[in-house]
Order: C-alpha cells, then structure tokens, then sequence
C-alpha cells in the first residue's frame, strides 16, 4: 500500500512540476516599473500628507510675522500678550504693561491679531462672559 502511495505522489507531484515549467502557463515577465509604483505612490501620499501642509504653514507663519506692524497685537511663543511699539530688522519692541517693554526676537512671535479684527474678539468677550 505504502508503494502505491508512493508512485502515485511522485506521479502527482511530477505532472505538476512539469506543469509549471510549462511557458504557456507563466505569465510574462512584469517591466521594471511596475515593481516601483506602489513605493513612489507612498512617498508622493506622504509628502502630500504631512510635509506640504507643513511647509504651506510655515511660509504662512513666517509671512505673518514680516508684515509685523506697530500697533499689532501679540502673544510670544512663551505667552507673553502685548502690543507692537517699535519694529527692528530681527527684533520687536513690544508693550505689555505700562512703562514696561520688551525687547523679542521677531521668530518668537505665535500669533498677530490686527486692531482691524477687533470685531471677532468682541464676540470672544461675549462667550467668556456668557460662560
């Protein structure tokens, strides 16, 4: 029994091994492209994802900050909210209290709120106090 077990699995495993070196039953050879598509499609997402929107906001941050005027509002990156008196090439004098002024380096600013956009901080005054 075990010897007609035997030629039957070589009979089967030899057909099928014969099948596949068959050059009908391969498919043709992929082009080289091909092979690079699915890894370029990654990094064209990822750079679409995560680094252009960075660099949109840092062009934006940046942008904000040379049109830096006095007169503006500002909060440092550590926190500090007060006004712009006097512009300089790197740096900002800025007013935080009276007779008290600052002297901040132009990157270390967060945000700019413009007298002009006051209209949008009313109503921030208006949900504080509702609350």
């Amino acid at each position: 029994m075990s010897d007609s077990f035997a030629t039957f699995f070589a009979q089967v495993t030899n057909t099928a091994s014969a099948a596949g070196t068959d050059a009908a039953s391969q498919p043709p050879p992929q082009p080289w492209w091909v092979s690079l598509a699915f890894p370029l499609l990654i990094v064209v997402m990822l750079y679409f994802a995560l680094i252009r929107p960075q660099t949109q906001a840092k062009k934006k941050q940046e942008e904000t900050i040379r049109s830096a005027k006095t007169g503006d509002k500002v909060v440092t990156t550590s926190g500090i909210h007060g006004v712009i008196t006097n512009v300089k090439d790197t740096t900002v004098i800025v007013k935080v209290a009276d007779n008290v002024k600052l002297e901040i380096e132009k990157s270390h600013i967060d945000k700019i709120t413009r007298p002009d956009s006051a209209g949008s901080s009313d109503s921030e005054k208006i949900a504080v106090t509702k609350a």
